[in-house]
């Protein structure tokens, strides 16, 4: 039996998940969290199999919360299930410690086959983004934000959705000293001046988070 963890803030969601788990006899949903320390708990405090993991959640999330899942359980598959279609956001996961990627419109069939796969470890990666990354680094055109480090790319998606800095100071548990500092830097590097532009930039690139 595979037991899972289901990470997701949106509660439909969680529950459109165990249903499709539900049809399954070798998989079962033994904890739920709505947020990354929930996460943190609930790995501690139970023996999971697979972590089924949103990317954007409140608190601590994305590649943090992969890395820090990672630091603590080396060995745990990590799935993540996203809204987000673009390559570069399946990369960072990927590089951060996540061993499978796949967006949320997926079939469910092909939800249930990555859990197979990542249970007996291995690793997968949604069809639909296999060629864009594979083929991304040949690219004439690649997007400023691809030279970001994955901290700044992070302040980058919290502050196009609106977060403070002391709000994200405190998410990533850095000083509002550093999180400056990862946005003035960011800010040069994408040429941009202002906080309006950097809104603009991220909607136009597909960035922003809920």
């Amino acid at each position: 039996m595979i037991r899972i963890l289901i990470a997701d803030d949106h509660a439909i969601v969680r529950g459109g998940l165990r249903q499709i788990i539900a049809t399954t006899s070798d998989i079962v949903v033994v904890a739920e969290a709505a947020q990354g320390s929930e996460v943190i708990d609930g790995l501690r405090s139970r023996a999971v199999d697979l972590l089924l993991l949103d990317m954007t959640m409140p608190g601590i999330s994305g590649v943090v919360l992969i890395r820090r899942v990672r630091a603590e359980h080396p060995s745990l598959p990590v799935l993540v299930l996203s809204i987000h279609d673009e390559a570069q956001v399946a990369s960072r996961a990927l590089r951060a410690g996540a061993t499978g990627y796949l967006t949320k419109d997926s079939d469910p069939e092909v939800l249930l086959a990555a859990i197979r796969k990542l249970a007996e470890g291995g690793r997968f990666l949604d069809p639909k983004l296999v060629d864009a990354m594979v083929f991304d680094t040949q690219r004439d055109d690649v997007p400023p934000h691809k030279v970001l480090s994955d901290r700044e790319f992070q302040v980058l998606q919290m502050l196009a959705a609106g977060r403070s800095i002391n709000e994200i100071a405190e998410t990533c548990t850095l000083s509002a000293k550093t999180i400056s500092t990862h946005k003035m830097r960011l800010m040069r590097k994408l040429g941009l001046s202002n906080n309006a532009e950097l809104i603009r930039y991220a909607i136009r690139h597909g960035l922003i988070v809920e």
